[in-house]
């Protein structure tokens, strides 16, 4: 058994005031993000000493040499990843990088930039991720500079089964050409199965980046590294780790209208590390009733042997394990259509038709439209026609401060419901809701840096989380407690049932008595003649709220983007308005302001 080593002290000592914060700060901190710390640490010291010399490929704020810099939006962490995996061979092709989250980028740095290259993915209805909120208004607003002298590729990430698939990407692209920058490498529009694309078009461009870099790099940048990359532990989402099921455990009442699960999986063994904030990603496998719905819908045999891209398996493996089921898309609707021959549904197609599209994508799981529109498919055809299984993230809903390290737990909603006559169902959360004890589910960790409890512990927090939307602020007052956090805790949450749907109700209760939660606003929308929504008391509570955020308080928001977190935005907005004295812009620009410096975060899906 290794003993633990104690840091061997500094030769200069902090005062016992500052060694303390430092070593709450320190406290959970994974390595790479020690790392981190270190690395600004040092900057900061090469800055305050006039006798410590920078490294000259260092400076954030005068990219004068010319360099390649990578600029990401990243809302679940793909757009992050895919952007270091870009840096990454970039550095290994010798090219000077820069890698920077758009919320972390100067924008006056723009003007100076002579070769850029932006990944971005588009949220809900074709919004930008929280992080390159700021980044996209500055690029469409007046105050963008000419960029004549820039040369950029854009790559967008989204998912085909939303209207706007790739908005925010399309949108850069286009206004950057306005600007005057001339592409390196053609737009670049990812689907969920993000390497598919991102790999070839990466490629590509980095072959192009090199073309352009390699007569005006000076050799000596060429092997400067301007930012660090986290190290990957041996666990991760292209290699998943087998967690065991400690706990499956229904927590709404059986006469609930959605069943909810907690569940707690055992990471032991895996070396994965999370904190309050992160997701924990899934593989699932899709439902074997979903799976004999579509054999029998297309009268298929699913022993059938399929061979695709080089693999061979049969045709229920390839739908189970390898094939989305549940997620409608533009492309499958469109082949759909081609196989059918239907009239109506390649009208559906047309970009006039934009409405009934979106309706149609939010209301029809694949299997609708192959019962509705019936056609001839060929194993082959279909599996190629389909896109990959992808894993799901989840909130995690539990600090290892006090459940352990080697444990995660999880709030899933199985979605389990009846249309056009048939039983319909989530692949992830149906697997999840399914898993007996001892059993094994392929998971990682995707870490969330934006959605972090303040690192000042005396700093009020403010929760809002409707529904499984209240997983990770579970996480959060159980950190607080046994940190001993000194700042108040405001938790909003909703549901539809008091008595049916009241989630961890006996833990809030006991977070209440003993003071780790301060405040709990409830809202159950159908309790009542009136249905009373979070954002409801939100606006109720209005003057406090705003005292709160006015007294420093951090303010976090999780659960459904397209319609909770739109109307807990346009709360606050209201409240700005009547307790700030706030115009409607002046309060949309304070709370651009709040997200910007990371005091309002919202983890929304």
């Amino acid at each position: 058994m290794n003993a633990l080593v104690a840091p061997e002290p500094l030769s200069i000592v902090l005062s016992a005031e500052k060694s303390a914060l430092l070593a709450r700060l320190a406290e959970g901190l994974a390595a790479e993000e020690l790392y981190w710390v270190a690395a600004w640490s040092a900057a900061r010291a090469g800055q305050a000493q006039p006798g410590v010399r920078r490294a000259e490929a260092t400076p954030a704020s005068a990219p004068d040499a010319p360099r390649l810099t990578i600029l990401y939006g990243s809302q679940t962490g793909n757009a992050k990843r895919v952007a270091e995996q870009f840096a990454s061979r970039s550095e290994a092709a010798g090219l000077p990088v820069r890698l920077a989250r758009a919320d972390g980028y100067p924008q006056r740095d723009l003007a100076k930039e002579t070769h850029l290259l932006v990944v971005i993915s588009t949220q809900g209805d074709g919004e930008p991720p929280d992080d390159a909120r700021g980044f996209v208004e500055f690029l469409a607003g007046k105050r963008a500079p000419r960029l004549t002298g820039l040369r950029y590729a854009v790559l967008g990430l989204g998912d085909s089964s939303y209207p706007q698939f790739c908005a925010v990407g399309r949108q850069l692209d286009e206004r950057l050409a306005e600007l005057g920058a001339a592409r390196f490498a053609p737009l670049g529009e990812a689907d969920v199965d993000v390497e598919a694309v991102a790999k070839p078009w990466s490629a590509q461009a980095l072959e192009k980046a090199r073309e352009a870099l390699a007569s005006t790099a000076p050799a000596a940048a060429r092997s400067a590294t301007v930012h660090a990359l986290p190290s990957r532990g041996a666990h991760s989402r292209e290699q998943p780790f087998a967690a065991a099921v400690l706990a499956n455990q229904r927590i709404v009442s059986r006469d609930s209208e959605r069943a909810v699960h907690h569940i707690e999986l055992s990471l032991e063994g895996s070396g994965l590390r999370y904190a309050p904030g992160d997701a924990l990603g899934v593989w699932p496998v899709n439902p074997p009733a979903l799976v004999a719905q579509w054999l029998q819908a297309l009268h298929l045999d699913g022993a059938h042997e399929v061979v695709h891209e080089g693999r061979s398996l049969p045709l229920a493996q390839w739908l189970s394990r390898e094939r989305e089921l549940t997620r409608l898309t533009r492309a499958f609707v469109a082949a759909q259509a081609a196989a059918s021959g239907h009239a109506d549904l390649m009208r559906v197609l047309r970009k006039e038709n934009a409405a009934p599209f979106a309706e149609l994508l939010d209301s029809h799981q694949p299997i609708d439209l192959l019962r509705r529109y019936r056609a001839a498919w060929r194993a082959e055809e279909l599996v190629a026609a389909l896109r990959p299984l992808t894993p799901r993230l989840y909130s995690i809903a539990s600090s290892p401060r006090a459940v352990g390290e080697d444990e995660v737990h999880l709030t899933v909603a199985k979605v389990e419901y009846e249309a056009f006559g048939a039983p319909h169902w989530g692949a992830a959360s149906a697997f999840l809701a399914a898993q007996a004890e001892d059993a094994r589910v392929p998971v990682f960790i995707e870490a969330n840096d934006r959605f972090r409890l303040p690192a000042d512990d005396a700093r009020d927090v403010i929760m809002i989380g409707p529904g499984t939307g209240v997983a990770p602020f579970r996480a959060f007052v159980q950190d607080r407690r046994e940190t001993g956090a000194r700042g108040r805790n405001w938790l909003f949450f909703g549901n539809r049932h008091f008595t049916r749907d009241f989630l961890y109700q006996v833990e809030w209760q006991g977070a209440l008595k003993s003071g780790a939660l301060h405040r709990l606003d409830l809202a159950f929308s159908r309790d009542t003649a009136r249905k009373v929504y979070v954002q409801d008391h939100v606006r109720e509570q209005g003057r406090e709220l705003y005292a709160w955020l006015q007294g420093g308080a951090h303010l976090y928001v999780c659960g459904d983007a397209n319609h909770m977190a739109k109307d807990v935005h346009a709360a606050l907005v209201d409240i700005a308005v009547a307790h700030g004295g706030h115009s409607p812009d002046d309060a949309r620009a304070w709370l651009a302001d709040l997200l910007t410096q990371g005091r309002y975060a919202r983890d929304v899906y």
